[in-house]
């Protein structure tokens, strides 16, 4: 089997119930235990039109990332030390997160060079741990957290669930997104209130609220406590000028909250 997985459905889930998120983690946990699981990218086992609506990515970022992570995992898989690691890759908006476990420092640093010279990756994030590789029992608990996190994320009214990217490494939570400091703070203190959590680390690309707000007249609105206009009342909105170009995005900022 493999030793390189990349379990990148870590774009959220649609607004389903939450049993409805924790039933599907259930399942992709039994066919984890059944045997070798197949290799899931950005989040393609629940993708819709939803997913590319609510996304703060363009549609094109979207599958650039999607092609990054298989690039990227191939080249761990040819290299030499893939017998060596257990790696899981996820990019966000062209900047790539690194968990998993190496064996010494000199695995690490390669694994690193070689997603870094994948194309169109902008920007590297290392938090590939020096241990033995997890077992397949850390590695169930780690998917279930991530999916109990997104249920939380779902079951939040003041948040774009799928606006987030979620992935759990030895109890550890990475957070990835576009996302206003509001939101990274709020994100941050649902995921650590979710039980099994020991640490959130932030991998965010921070944004104003006015980019934030922005990028809401384009989409649908996050449901919220505060009293809105019905739509049945509302005006027909008139047809929305071309979007202007995105800026450049800035690095990530990486947050450990304990």
């Amino acid at each position: 089997m493999n030793r390189f997985f990349s379990p990148s459905a870590s774009t959220g889930f649609s607004r389903m119930p939450r049993t409805a998120c924790i039933a599907l983690a259930a399942g992709l946990l039994a066919g984890a235990l059944s045997g070798c699981v197949p290799l899931v990218i950005g989040g393609a086992a629940v993708a819709g039109t939803g997913l590319v609506v609510t996304d703060r990515r363009t549609a094109g970022t979207q599958l650039e990332d999607e092609s990054i992570e298989r690039r990227a995992g191939n080249a761990i898989s040819t290299s030499a030390a893939e017998a060596r690691v257990h790696v899981n890759v996820t990019s966000y908006n062209r900047q790539v997160l690194l968990t998993g476990e190496a064996p010494t420092e000199a695995d690490r640093q390669l694994v690193e060079q070689l997603v870094a010279r994948v194309e169109n990756v902008r920007g590297v994030v290392n938090d590939i741990a020096i241990a033995p590789p997890s077992s397949l029992a850390d590695r169930s608990r780690d998917a279930f957290i991530t999916a109990q996190v997104k249920a939380s994320f779902v079951d939040a009214k003041d948040i774009y669930a799928n606006a987030f990217k979620v992935t759990t490494e030895r109890s550890t939570v990475y957070l990835m997104g576009r996302v206003s400091q509001r939101e990274a703070n709020r994100t941050a203190e649902i995921a650590r209130g979710v039980r099994g959590v020991t640490k959130v680390v932030r991998v965010f690309e921070l944004i104003s609220e006015q980019e934030l707000s922005n990028i809401g007249r384009q989409q649908p609105p996050a449901p919220s406590s505060e009293a809105a206009m019905p739509a049945a009342a509302a005006p027909a909105p008139a047809p929305l000028p071309a979007p202007a170009p995105a800026p450049a995005p800035s690095g990530a900022v990486v947050t450990p909250v304990r």
